[in-house]
């Protein structure tokens, strides 16, 4: 017996990131806001306490803070001709659970993606002709454009606190930034951290090159910040714990050390957690969404009525969720009909590793965003005639941690265990470092989500099937990639290298980055697109479909900021426009 409860202004599916920013903004309006969270409560002082959270094994190996497959996985294959099976472990990616989802464990590299991103159709075709583009690569313009989103950029890194070095405020290009960064309306709120020895290295290498390095804009805190809510945030203190962990010293942004502080004290929010929202439900025309469905722990199943249904949960899950709920036309890759599950795109993340005789670099002295960056290779910002490839990305120089059973830096010919491993690993823990590329995925045809004929998920829901896999654009742009990141390697002057390429096929199974993108993409016209620019469905106008799932590609830097933006975006979108005028923000 499903079991109907009183109506609500607002139910938010998932209460991460982008649903504690959907809460704060809308609530604002005054607004009644129900938030659905599948998993748990957490909390800095209970949960991330410092005497506690450094627990290597616990966090990143037994995955505290991540989903767990018995409870939500996909099945997995690289091509339409082979047969999907599921992850039963998590590898290349890792999806959080729990109040304030993702977030909580991501590294705090805190980016925008270019103006030639919002506009790569366009722009690509202007530059380099049709010719560009493959037949099988589905670029298309984000229906944004940068300017239009840099205030909402502005404001996420604002209520973040992030630290950098700005490269270009209003048009003029600043010293020590990045120079081919889009413009900025004003300067990042907290100077760049400091870095350690193995990042100055890097960006005196890559200096002696004729290159740009600039330090990487950080959510790891380089000073004491109070962020317009009126939440204090702390240094950071270099432990090394950020990816996979949460921070217990109040120095990572995250929804619990910005947002929850003021958000959980308002009278017109509320949260349930351990509610896994099963279904969407929409009224008889199919146009209008008149709430969701979710079970509790117990196995209580509930209806929420609600004015206005927000999707803001992982990027693959807005998807699956969308699809179970039977709201839009799955993609097909065959007749190209469809445009749910499109665009699936993920990222190419090759290294080169350095190992040194006579530099101590302390690698357990670090942070998520530590780090310095060369961007001279990302976007368009160098000239892609005759390379076979577009777009590429950024190559960094990072010591985010040292934590001794994940990092394993060893040189090449170097035994898998015993006596002669063990001599190995002692010998380069402390003088070895890699060269890194967060490299840019374009979408193709064959790479797509939809719905497996075979396997289902403990509701009876079929699973989400991934198809994904490496085309010529990315192996390309890794081969050309790995050449400079090989000159910046001998630049730093190591004893010895070792190069770690992706590929040729894409492997679910080693970690890789959390950075899955597309599926229910934004866009100008119905016709491509699953969400217009406000990211409101196109077929129920009263359905947001929040985070990066909306991403047409996915650029050569880590989505965070770009995902935050679109929130606030669409938020503002809702608060001056939707919520006087309810209806379609965009005609078709």
């Amino acid at each position: 017996m499903v079991n109907k409860l009183p109506s609500v202004d607002v139910v938010l599916v998932g209460f991460g990131w982008t649903g504690a920013i959907m809460a704060q903004e809308l609530t604002e309006e005054g607004l009644e806001v129900l938030a659905l969270e599948r998993g748990s409560w957490r909390d800095t002082g209970t949960d991330f306490a410092p005497s506690f959270i450094q627990d290597e094994l616990r966090y990143r190996y037994h995955g505290h803070l991540f989903e767990e497959t018995a409870q939500e996985t996909l099945t997995f294959r690289n091509a339409p001709d082979q047969t999907a099976l599921p992850m039963r472990r998590l590898g290349s990616f890792l999806p959080g659970t729990g109040v304030g989802g993702s977030i909580l464990h991501w590294n705090g590299q805190a980016w925008r993606f270019l103006p030639y991103d919002f506009q790569i159709r366009t722009q690509t075709v202007a530059r380099y002709g049709n010719a560009a583009v493959s037949q099988d690569m589905m670029l298309q313009d984000w229906g944004i454009t940068y300017d239009e989103l840099e205030p909402y950029y502005m404001r996420w890194e604002e209520l973040c606190g992030i630290a950098g070095q700005a490269g270009n405020v209003n048009g003029q290009k600043q010293p020590g930034g990045n120079p081919f960064e889009g413009h900025r309306s004003k300067p990042y709120p907290t100077p760049p951290m400091k870095q350690t020895y193995g990042p100055t290295l890097f960006g005196q290498a890559a200096a002696s090159l004729g290159l740009h390095p600039f330090p990487c804009p950080s959510g790891n805190m380089s000073q004491a910040y109070t962020n317009p809510l009126g939440v204090t945030l702390a240094p950071c203190t270099y432990c090394g714990f950020c990816e996979k962990f949460g921070c217990g010293n109040y120095s990572k942004a995250s929804a619990q050390t910005t947002i929850l502080p003021v958000l959980m004290r308002k009278k017109n929010f509320t949260v349930r957690t351990e509610s896994e929202v099963t279904r969407i439900n929409v009224d008889a025309s199919g146009k209008h969404a008149t709430g969701v469905t979710y079970v509790d722990a117990q196995g209580n199943e509930f209806e929420q009525p609600a004015d206005l249904v927000i999707v803001c949960a992982y990027a693959t899950h807005n998807v699956h969720l969308l699809m179970s709920s039977g709201i839009g036309k799955i993609y097909d890759p065959g007749s190209g009909q469809g445009t749910l599950g499109k665009n699936y795109c993920y990222q190419l993340t090759p290294s080169v590793d350095l190992f040194f005789d006579d530099k101590l670099l302390n690698p357990f002295v670090g942070a998520g965003a530590l780090g310095v960056i060369v961007d001279d290779w990302n976007g368009d910002n160098f000239d892609h005639t005759g390379l076979g490839f577009i777009h590429g990305g950024y190559i960094a120089g990072y010591m985010t941690t040292g934590r001794p059973i994940e990092t394993e830096l060893l040189p090449e010919g170097t035994p898998k265990w015993g006596t002669k491993w063990k001599k190995a690993f002692v010998e380069n823990y402390l003088k070895s470092m890699s060269v890194s590329l967060m490299g840019a995925v374009m979408p193709d045809k064959s790479n797509h989500l939809d719905l497996d004929p075979t396997y289902r998920d403990v509701y009876g829901r079929p699973l989400m099937r991934m198809t994904y896999d490496f085309k010529q654009n990315e192996l390309k742009m890794q081969d050309f990639a790995m050449g400079k990141m090989v000159e910046i390697a001998h630049a730093m002057k190591p004893r010895e290298i070792k190069k770690s390429a992706r590929g040729p096929h894409y492997d679910i199974e080693p970690y890789q980055s959390t950075h899955n993108t597309g599926g229910a993409i934004m866009g100008a016209s119905p016709a491509d697109s699953v969400i217009n620019r406000y990211l409101q469905h196109w077929d129920v106008p009263n359905l947001f479909v929040v985070g990066a799932s909306a991403f047409p590609h996915n650029s050569g830097y880590n989505p965070t900021g770009t995902v935050s933006a679109l929130a606030l975006w669409a938020a503002d979108a809702i608060r001056r426009h939707y919520l006087k005028h309810p209806g379609p923000l965009v005609h078709a």
